[in-house]
C-alpha cells in the first residue's frame, strides 16, 4: 500500500487536482465509484424486488426457509469483507482489482440464476453473490477514503451513499417494468439484471482509476506491505476500537428494515400493495439527506452526528409504538429511518477513514463494517424469536429500550475520542 511522507501529518488522501487549483470536495474518483454503486444496484435491487416470491411462490419455499437462507448469506458476505479489505492493502493497486473480482462475480450470478431451480443451487449463487459484495464493500470505502482530502470526506461518501440510493430507487421500478411487459417475467427480471451489472463492471474498469496516491505517497515494498496479523492488530488503535465496540453495540439493537417495515404496516393499518412503496420511501428520504448530512459531518464531529443518528432511530421506534397510527405517521416513521441512515452509512465510513493510517483503510473499513453487519444479523434472529414469542411490538419495544441504554454507552466510550480537526 502506501505510506506518508515523513514530513506530513496529515493522513495520505489522493485528491483531482491540478497545479494552482483547490483540491475537489468530491473527486472524479469518488463520482466513478458512485456510478458504479448506482448501476450495480439498479442490478442487485432488481433481483431483490422478485426474489423472494420467485422463490417462495414459483419454488415452492416456506417463508422461513427463505428468512434462514437470506440470514446466512449475509453473514456470508459480513465475513469475506475482512478478506476482501485484506487483500486489498496487501497491494498498491490492488483496491480496483480486489472491488473488481468483488462487482465481477455477482455480475455472473444474476444470469446462473435462470438455472438454478433447487435449493442447494440457488443457495450457492445466492452465496456467491454476497462473498462478491463483501469482497468489494471495504475497498471500494478505501478508494472513497485515499482520494479524498481528509476535510470533505463526510461529504464524498455522502455523494457516494445518495448515488448508490439512486440505484436502490430505480432498480424495483425497472424489475416492475419488465415483469409488466415481458412474459417469463422472472426469467427476463435475472436477464436484464446481468446485463445491468455487467454494465456497471465495465465503468468500473474504465472510470476507476488503478492506483490512488498523492505525489508526497511513496510505495511500500512488497515485505512490507501489511499482513493479516497486522490488520486484526489495528483494533489495538485506540480510536479504532472505540469506533468499533460503539458500532457493534449499535448494531445490536438495530432492527432491520423488513421487520419495520412489517410492524408498519400492521400497526398503522395501511393496505397490502402499499407495502412495496414502504422501502423506496426510506430511500428517498436517504437520497436527499446523504449529502447534506455528510457535509454536516465534515463541520461537527463525524462520531457525534453518527450517535446522533441512532438517537434519530429510537424516535422512529417510539412513534411506531405509539397510539398515533395511520397514513401521516407511518411517512413520519419513514423520514426519521432514512434520515438515520443519511446520518450514519457514509458518516461511519468517514469517521474509520480518521481512525487508520492509509495503508491499512481496506482492513480497517472492514473491521468496523464486519463487526456492524454481524452484530444487526444478531439482532435480526433475536428480533424473530421475540416476535414470534411474545408479538412485535414486545420486540420492538425492548429493541427501544436497549437502543437507549447503547446510545448512552456509545456517547460514553466515544466522548474522548472527538473529530480531530484537520
Amino acid at each position: 500500500m502506501y505510506l506518508a511522507d515523513s514530513r506530513s501529518t496529515k493522513p495520505a488522501v489522493a485528491s483531482d487536482t491540478r497545479p494552482g487549483r483547490r483540491p475537489a470536495a468530491v473527486p472524479g474518483t469518488v463520482l466513478a465509484l458512485g456510478a458504479v454503486s448506482l448501476i450495480t444496484d439498479v442490478s442487485s435491487e432488481m433481483v431483490t424486488a422478485v426474489l423472494p416470491l420467485y422463490v417462495v411462490v414459483g419454488l415452492g419455499l416456506s417463508p422461513l426457509g427463505f428468512g434462514l437462507l437470506d440470514g446466512i448469506n449475509n453473514g456470508v458476505g459480513a465475513l469475506v469483507r475482512l478478506a476482501g479489505g485484506h487483500l486489498a492493502d496487501r497491494g498498491g493497486r490492488r483496491h480496483k482489482v480486489v472491488a473488481g473480482l468483488g462487482y465481477g462475480l455477482s455480475a455472473v450470478c444474476k444470469p446462473l440464476l435462470l438455472m438454478a431451480h433447487t435449493l442447494p443451487v440457488i443457495s450457492a449463487v445466492l452465496a456467491t453473490d454476497r462473498t462478491g459484495k463483501g469482497l468489494r464493500t471495504a475497498p471500494r470505502d478505501a478508494m472513497i477514503s485515499l482520494a479524498t482530502e481528509p476535510e470533505h470526506r463526510g461529504r464524498a461518501f455522502g455523494v457516494h451513499r445518495a448515488m448508490d440510493t439512486t440505484g436502490a430507487l430505480l432498480g424495483p421500478l425497472v424489475a416492475f417494468a419488465v415483469l409488466r411487459a415481458t412474459v417469463d417475467g422472472y426469467d427476463a427480471v435475472f436477464a436484464v439484471s446481468g446485463c445491468v451489472a455487467a454494465l456497471g463492471v465495465l465503468v468500473l474498469v474504465l472510470f476507476v482509476p488503478r492506483r490512488i496516491a498523492p505525489a508526497h505517497v511513496v510505495q511500500l515494498p512488497e515485505s512490507a506491505r501489511p499482513v493479516l496479523r497486522d490488520a486484526l492488530g489495528l483494533l489495538r488503535r485506540p480510536e479504532l476500537r472505540r469506533l468499533t465496540v460503539c458500532a457493534t453495540l449499535l448494531g445490536l439493537t438495530t432492527v432491520s428494515d423488513s421487520f419495520l417495515y412489517l410492524l408498519l404496516q400492521r400497526e398503522g393499518d395501511l393496505p397490502a400493495h402499499l407495502f412495496p412503496l414502504l422501502p423506496l420511501g426510506t430511500a428517498a428520504v436517504f437520497l436527499l439527506l446523504a449529502v447534506p448530512l455528510g457535509s454536516l459531518a465534515d463541520r461537527i464531529s463525524r462520531r457525534r452526528l453518527f450517535l446522533g443518528g441512532h438517537g434519530i432511530l429510537l424516535l422512529g421506534y417510539g412513534l411506531v409504538l405509539s397510539p398515533w397510527h395511520g397514513v401521516p405517521a407511518v411517512v413520519a416513521v419513514l423520514v426519521l429511518h432514512g434520515t438515520f441512515y443519511a446520518a450514519t452509512d457514509g458518516v461511519l465510513a468517514a469517521a474509520t477513514a480518521d481512525a487508520v493510517p492509509a495503508q491499512h483503510q481496506g482492513a480497517g473499513q472492514a473491521l468496523v463494517g464486519t463487526g456492524q453487519a454481524l452484530a444487526r444479523f444478531t439482532c435480526s434472529l433475536a428480533f424473530g424469536a421475540v416476535w414470534s414469542l411474545w408479538g412485535g411490538q414486545t420486540a420492538l419495544a425492548g429493541t427501544a429500550a436497549a437502543l437507549a441504554v447503547s446510545a448512552l454507552v456509545a456517547s460514553f466510550v466515544l466522548r474522548p475520542a472527538d473529530e480531530v480537526s484537520t
